[in-house]
């Protein structure tokens, strides 16, 4: 069979275009026929690498030096995060800086995307699948359920009277306008999950072709989006309507007849975790270990932000912003734009820093060395900051003349959303420039430890309130309770620091007091987070160290 006019997909070379291939150059890229391999390396080039073309792009891609054109990037500076060569690193801009190889980041990105791939095959799609399933039985099945529902309603007006029958087709009429509602909801929830389950796929082809090519800088610009699926939507579980029956009584005919219970739309919810198929619920310790301690340096320490074990950035009253690793070394030093001292950290879901500047009323963006503006003020001046699971930005800040405090939700540049008054219109937040420490729960909902007020504030993802929380009685009986850092587990419960009392409160996801942390030797804190197994990082302020604290089983 002619391979050219067959529906074979051939390989052909590349120089002549017309025989088959039979080798690769993994320098050039090429494929090659054998005559045209000898044309091919005859330049006299000593870097073309000739392989078999089964065994073709066995060799990295670096990418070329923007200032060096001739030189490939084969190091990655740690403190720039910049693609360097060999030239580059004896240059004035990287003097001092440490490097790492190439080779090493792309294995490790190798891995994450290896493993992603396999929670999205294993775990993630099949839960979709799964909840799909689930829909499309429930929608298949409504009718069969409803049939049911108004034959028993029948029979029950076959033993009444002919007067009746008016009330009869009222009811019928009611029950099928609550099966187009009920009919609305799950095809409204199925498409949602639908559209959830096409970005998914979109997702995972994407990540494959990255998995796929040897190219170094898509394969390290790779941010995995696992955390942002891994807490899957509703079910979507609407229970059906019942009829029930009433003995006859014509004088009360319509009401005695028997009523429809409302639609009831009731989810259940599902959170899927990253290690395991199963949801496991992690329970507190009776007691917290201290795991950990690292020294910062600071006099006063506020504020840790954990991105993984070797990137724990924090900052205090001074205008240096320091990363250390899990065991307690300096890995890099940022200074503010500004030269003032940073009023907080947050990192954005490209894992770059991000900090307010109080001072000049900016929010900044740290992106491969380089610090950016992200947010100019006028009139308002930022305070605390959270990027939410979809990547927003939430700010609390402050007018000039501090009459007024809100919280203003980011989608870029972008005012999305601004939180300041309850549905009295009374201010939500004390109007001072105090801290007021934020953070999202895995249910949306915005949580602000407002330091001057005395309270941790709750609303929803609306802006509505729902919860105020004051401290707790077993606590807070010394000092008054002055809420400072704030932040939630993988339980939705919400941690809050109690620098007064040298504690940590925790409380559920509705507010209810659970149980505090006052042993580990804590020394008013203040800035708090979380890692991805729940071990609480505690700053304490007048210490300059960051506690790490296991805190669940």
């Amino acid at each position: 069979m002619d391979p050219r006019t067959s529906a074979q997909d051939v390989h052909r070379c590349d120089h002549c275009e017309t025989a088959i291939v039979h080798s690769y150059c993994d320098f050039c890229h090429v494929n090659l026929c054998k005559p045209c391999v000898v044309d091919h390396i005859s330049d006299g080039y000593d870097k073309h690498k000739i392989v078999p073309f089964q065994e073709r792009r066995s060799t990295l891609i670096y990418p070329n030096c923007g200032k060096h054109p001739q030189k490939n990037c084969e190091l990655q500076c740690r403190e720039c995060g910049t693609f360097v060569c060999s030239s580059c690193m004896a240059s004035d801009q990287h003097k001092g800086h440490s490097f790492v190889e190439v080779t090493e980041v792309y294995k490790t990105k190798k891995d994450i995307i290896e493993k992603d791939t396999k929670e999205y095959e294993n775990l993630i799609s099949p839960k979709y699948e799964k909840i799909v399933l689930d829909l499309e039985n429930q929608l298949a099945n409504l009718d069969v359920g409803y049939e049911k529902l108004t034959t028993t309603m029948s029979k029950q007006g076959e033993q009444w009277h002919r007067e009746i029958d008016i009330v009869i087709n009222k009811m019928k009429t009611e029950i099928s306008e609550i099966k187009e509602k009920h009919r609305d909801i799950l095809q409204k929830h199925l498409d949602e999950i639908k559209q959830i389950q096409s970005l998914i796929k979109q997702t995972l082809l994407a990540i494959k072709e990255i998995k796929n090519s040897t190219e170094v800088s898509p394969t390290i610009e790779y941010s995995s989006k696992i955390r942002e699926v891994s807490k899957l939507p509703s079910k979507g579980k609407v229970t059906l309507p019942t009829f029930i029956p009433k003995p006859i009584d014509r004088e009360k005919l319509y009401r005695l007849f028997g009523h429809i219970t409302p639609l009831s739309a009731a989810t259940e919810e599902n959170v899927l975790s990253l290690n395991q198929l199963n949801t496991l619920v992690r329970e507190l310790l009776d007691k917290p270990e201290l795991v950990a301690t690292i020294q910062t340096g600071y006099t006063k320490l506020r504020c840790v932000t954990y991105i993984n074990d070797d990137q724990i950035w924090t900052s205090g009253w001074n205008n240096g912003i320091k990363c250390f690793n899990a065991y307690g070394s300096l890995q890099q030093t940022i200074v503010t734009k500004s030269r003032e001292a940073p009023f907080d950290l947050a990192v954005d879901v490209g894992r770059d820093l991000l900090y307010s500047d109080e001072a000049v009323g900016r929010v900044n963006k740290v992106k491969n060395g380089r610090t950016e503006e992200l947010i100019r003020l006028q009139g308002w001046m930022p305070l605390n900051l959270c990027v939410t699971c979809t990547g927003d930005l939430l700010v609390t800040m402050y007018n000039d003349d501090e009459t007024q405090s809100k919280v203003v939700r980011y989608s870029g540049f972008t005012e999305q959303q601004t939180i300041q008054f309850d549905d009295n219109g009374k201010p939500l937040f004390s109007e001072k420039c105090y801290i007021k420490c934020i953070t999202e729960n895995r249910n949306h909902d915005i949580c602000v430890a407002d330091w001057a007020a005395g309270a941790v504030v709750v609303v929803n993802q609306d802006g509505k309130l729902r919860w105020r929380y004051t401290g707790h009685p077993s606590v807070t009986k010394n000092k008054p309770f002055e809420p400072w850092g704030i932040t939630r587990d993988s339980q939705s419960r919400i941690l809050t620091a109690d620098g007064n009392n040298h504690c940590i409160h925790i409380l559920d996801q509705n507010g209810q007091f659970l149980r505090n942390i006052d042993n580990c030797d804590l020394k008013n804190p203040n800035g708090l987070c979380v890692d991805n197994n729940d071990n609480l990082y505690v700053c304490e302020y007048n210490k300059g160290n960051v506690k790490k604290i296991k805190y669940v089983k």
